[in-house]
């Protein structure tokens, strides 16, 4: 990011508790604009808080900007260039898709009906119907259907495709990426399906009990990250490497490493980049990382 350049987001030491349970932890995070961020963390680990907190909707202790606006203080203007999808469920039942068209040209003054429209005819969602009739992967089209027609520059999306069977998640995570991500929005995307979003995301954090262990670039991941599957006999040579997993697969030992020598693992066997999934298991069954992904 340039020196003269905003944050999208620029997060320190967030904190914010429920009674005695701690939902974020001296939280940091910093985002820079046109990027592609996934937030991933297991339950209660603090990943709805924060989202809630960049949107406004959450007070925390600490300090808070969000295109260059403190979201708290100043929630009504950061709304007109920010939108939001939680579950897909989340419009209402009664309401009409043509309605919903309606409501979105109302309240919005970003909103762009025809783009909306067109999105829409790309669908088998007709107008005259109500929501409660559509399915959840019609609700999901709909839903990010009227997303994209808003020239917003940050979209928060707290597990969009919740519920939502394969096909459609890929059609919802191709449009995003295809019709509505054009390299100057900033996307912040929590959900458990992180297999299916590799491909998509710049970014990537891991949340753990309210803090950030982990904060790479997907470029650096796939860098500092290694899986190897070898043989029985080269398994011992394999753990002299010092492997931070390791799992039986077909017989074999399938061992992930981070930041080991490459070479030494090529002779081993094929070095492929480990899913996220993978990772992410690994990071919270081993131990504590800083927010730079150093083991501590």
């Amino acid at each position: 990011m340039r020196a003269d350049a905003v944050a999208a987001i620029e997060a320190r030491g967030l904190r914010k508790t429920y009674g005695a349970t701690k939902a974020l932890d001296g939280f940091d995070l910093t985002v820079e604009p046109g990027r592609i961020l996934g937030v991933v963390g297991p339950n209660g680990a603090g990943k709805t808080t924060v989202l809630n907190a960049i949107l406004g909707l959450v007070p925390c202790e600490g300090s808070l900007s969000v295109l260059g606006r403190d979201p708290w203080a100043e929630r009504d203007a950061l709304m007109r260039e920010a939108s939001f999808i939680a579950d897909v469920a989340v419009l209402p039942r009664w309401l009409k898709v043509s309605q919903a068209l309606d409501y979105a040209a109302g309240v919005h003054p970003r909103f762009d009906r025809a783009k909306a429209e067109a999105f829409l005819a790309r669908t088998d969602i007709p107008r005259a119907s109500r929501v409660g009739r559509l399915s959840k992967g019609m609700v999901a089209q709909l839903h990010l259907s009227l997303v994209m027609a808003i020239d917003a520059k940050l979209l928060v999306l707290d597990e969009p495709t919740l519920g939502l069977d394969l096909l459609y998640r890929k059609r919802f995570y191709d449009s995003l990426l295809n019709d509505y991500f054009d390299g100057q929005r900033t996307i912040v995307v929590s959900t458990h399906q992180v297999e299916e979003v590799q491909h998509v995301l710049t970014d990537l954090v891991f949340v753990r009990r309210g803090r950030v262990v982990l904060a790479t670039s997907m470029e650096a991941f796939e860098s500092r990250y290694a899986e190897v599957l070898v043989k029985p006999e080269s398994a011992a040579e394999a753990r002299a490497l010092a492997p931070i997993a390791e799992r039986a697969v077909f017989g074999r030992s399938l061992f992930l490493f981070d930041g080991a020598d490459r070479d030494a693992l090529a002779a081993l066997g094929e070095v492929r980049t480990p899913g996220i999934a993978d990772v992410f298991v690994a990071v919270m069954e081993d131990g504590v990382h800083d927010a730079a992904g150093e083991a501590r």
